[in-house]
């Protein structure tokens, strides 16, 4: 803090030096641009190209059951790996005490349909009344086409 006094009425003004303040507020913009996308991008381990489609997008809760079947028809409960015959019992086991019975699902669009569908009934069976398909928005297959024919 910076004073100084006036010569002809003898009052006193101080100015604070902003210039630490703002340091600090640079040093904290430049580490939540860095780790913000990584944050997002570590959101599912599990890697599936989802298919793309104009729809609205949906707002996910935070302890939300999500479901991945990925390229190998391999089965994810929210990036840990199970067999779609023990899937009824665990989701079972999950939503015992929930109220609102809801869940996602996501398909890599290389998956057949009939494995989409075994894993759609297994979810049914287990009593799951609310199920949603996680896709991409389709505003992003048209700027993946255009980065991929600007790399050929």
């Amino acid at each position: 803090m910076a004073a100084y006094v006036n010569r002809s009425g003898g009052s006193r003004l101080s100015d604070i030096n902003v210039t630490p303040l703002v340091d600090v507020m640079l040093v904290l913009l430049v580490i939540f641009m860095v780790t913000a996308p990584m944050l997002e991008q570590s959101q599912s381990q599990v890697n599936v190209d989802l298919p793309q489609v104009a729809a609205a997008p949906s707002s996910v809760a935070e302890d939300a059951i999500v479901i991945t079947v990925d390229r190998g028809r391999r089965l994810f409960i929210n990036d840990r790996p199970i067999a779609l015959a023990e899937l009824k019992g665990r989701l079972t086991g999950l939503f015992k005490g929930r109220a609102r019975k809801e869940i996602f699902l996501r398909a890599d669009q290389a998956v057949s349909y009939g494995e989409v569908v075994k894993t759609m009934a297994a979810i049914r069976e287990a009593g799951i009344t609310r199920l949603n398909m996680v896709t991409d928005p389709l505003e992003k297959s048209s700027s993946r086409s255009a980065s991929r024919s600007r790399k050929r």
